[in-house]
């Protein structure tokens, strides 16, 4: 009998709730299904937000920041504390903008809606590019170098590439969606290429290695040189107050001025 994957999923993400002692904001997919490029096998990269009691947050000896709660064949769970993630979103993490902004939606709030509207203006372009580019150089050169490469980490390094070239034109989080990304201006040849590549992927096992094809690997090479320089010229671009970030955590635990709301 086939596997109701949501369901289970939201019943995984209410018994974390009971067994942790803690309230989910947001709860998303953020890997390959979250990006349209699911392989027959992919698994399930479930990514949440939570936030726990308010005296949980003034104890000496606090709790964990991250809750790693699943990881097998089928489901990869795990969270960030809301207070860590208003941390990295004031670094700029380029990760947790695509958590807020993925397509596949577990479980959300009005409470996350508020903490996110709160956190939107700390996008960093230059944070995102260097984790862009960062995240391409270490495919690239790790999995795309043999005569014979998996083409999933093609995309491991495309999806990155192009989310530059998106934020390059419109100074935006680029979008999760992998087709969005190649409705931009890339030439002809490319695009062949990314569509080739892509039905043989979406139809293959995950550990499948196919021959390496060369217009994908000049495109990556060449964009990651440009990159590189993009990177190392943009302006710093963090916004560095705290208060709406501090604002908006005091409001998710429930804190109210002169004591514990």
């Amino acid at each position: 009998m086939e596997r109701d994957i949501r369901k289970e999923i939201e019943e995984t993400l209410l018994e974390i709730e009971k067994r942790e002692n803690v309230r989910i904001l947001h709860a998303v997919e953020s890997g390959s299904r979250a990006w349209g490029l699911a392989s027959p096998d992919s698994d399930y990269d479930v990514r949440f937000v939570y936030v726990r009691p308010a005296e949980e947050y003034l104890r000496l000896d606090g709790p964990r920041d991250v809750i790693e709660w699943q990881l097998d064949e089928v489901l990869d769970v795990n969270g960030w504390d809301l207070k860590k993630a208003l941390i990295q979103f004031q670094r700029g993490n380029a990760t947790l903008f695509e958590w807020a902004n993925s397509p596949v939606v577990y479980r959300t709030t009005e409470g996350w809606k508020e903490v996110f509207q709160a956190a939107e203006p700390y996008f960093s372009m230059k944070t995102a590019v260097y984790h862009y580019y960062g995240t391409a150089k270490n495919t690239y050169l790790q999995e795309l170098q043999e005569e014979q490469v998996r083409y999933k980490k093609y995309f491991y390094a495309l999806r990155p590439l192009l989310a530059v070239r998106y934020m390059e034109t419109w100074r935006r989080p680029a979008p999760v969606p992998f087709d969005e990304l190649l409705k931009q201006e890339l030439p002809p040849a490319l695009k062949e290429a990314i569509g080739e590549v892509l039905a043989v992927k979406l139809v293959s096992a995950e550990q499948e290695r196919h021959p390496q094809n060369p217009i994908l690997q000049e495109f990556i090479e060449g964009e990651l040189e440009r990159q590189k320089t993009l990177a190392e010229t943009l302006p710093d671009d963090r916004k560095r107050d705290w208060s709406g970030l501090n604002g908006a955590f005091l409001k998710a635990v429930g804190w109210k001025k002169g004591g514990k709301g």
